[in-house]
């Protein structure tokens, strides 16, 4: 069974396009680095809670909007080593200065599937 790793951030909504252009420009680094399947979903409707919801989990300001993503592997091993190769790269690096967002509010992790209909 495959491995996906999923992850939720805030993104300034002003900011929608270039998070969107670094999402395209990594996805192929990505596809070569072992990923199977790379997905960015923008907030559409995302209701607060009454406990918690998804922009309390990110501290999302008033101008944010919710990012869901996920990545598929065919494995948590292949994973591990992607992320490694994802550490390691100098275009990665080089990309890091491109981020749109606070990576210090992204909530993320990795999830063995139990039910795939």
């Amino acid at each position: 069974m495959n491995y996906v790793e999923g992850f939720v951030v805030a993104v300034p909504a002003a900011n929608k396009q270039a998070y969107l252009d670094l999402a395209s420009k990594v996805a192929p680094l990505f596809k070569e680095f072992g990923v199977s399947r790379f997905v960015e979903c923008w907030e559409d409707d995302v209701p607060d809670g009454k406990l918690t919801d998804f922009r309390r989990a990110v501290q999302a300001k008033e101008d944010e909007k919710v990012v869901f993503s996920w990545f598929e592997y065919p494995s948590k091993e292949v994973r591990t080593a992607v992320q490694e190769k994802m550490m390691n790269d100098p275009r990665m690096k080089e990309m890091g200065d491109e981020m749109s967002f606070d990576g210090k509010r992204m909530i993320f992790g990795g999830f063995v599937p139990i039910l795939d209909v």
